[in-house]
């Protein structure tokens, strides 16, 4: 068992439990995937660029990245139905709670002139959006074989109904909230 989904049983559901008075376990949040996207605007010019982001989010995540295509056509962007626009991940279980505690414990710290993530970027549901601006902050990237740095956006998809009830989910995992 991970050590993210050990702490989430032994000390984070209880507390839940506790502070928001649920009459079922069954009614304790819990973080239910994490959704890894990451842009790349350039692939309708250099067709290895796609490869790239690919093999660098399947490093990051541990789970092979799924390439997205644009849904529509843009003249503007030079942009044509069907062409590859970018990667995502959708990670679950295990490797989940891996990505997270990697993410809170390892990554985010390594940015530099960190101060926390904004407690502000809920959806109204429960789920968080993190944006990053460089992959270069994860461990398993090497800063030698980049081609480009590249941000990334990562979706924290929880069963809570509110955004309090996810504040405080996402704070008692060790998420590192700016201090008010």
């Amino acid at each position: 068992m991970t050590r993210m989904k050990k702490k989430y049983q032994e000390e984070v559901a209880p507390a839940m439990m506790k502070k928001f008075a649920y009459k079922s376990v069954m009614q304790i949040p819990k973080i239910d995937k994490i959704v890894v996207n990451v842009g790349c605007g350039d692939a309708r010019d250099n067709a290895k660029a796609i490869d790239a982001v690919v093999k660098d989010i399947t490093a990051i995540t541990g789970q092979k990245a799924v390439t997205t295509k644009a849904k529509k056509s843009v003249a503007n962007f030079k942009l044509r139905e069907g062409m590859p626009v970018g990667v995502k991940v959708t990670l679950r279980q295990d490797k989940m709670w891996e990505f997270l505690d990697r993410l809170f414990n390892v990554a985010l710290p390594r940015v530099r002139d960190f101060h926390g993530i904004s407690a502000n970027s809920f959806d109204g549901r429960g789920n968080y959006a993190l944006g990053i601006k460089e992959q270069l902050i994860f461990p398993e990237i090497d800063y030698d074989k980049i081609e480009k740095i590249r941000g990334m956006d990562i979706v924290i998809c929880t069963t809570a109904e509110s955004d309090e009830e996810s504040r405080e989910l996402l704070k008692l995992m060790g998420a590192p909230f700016i201090q008010a």
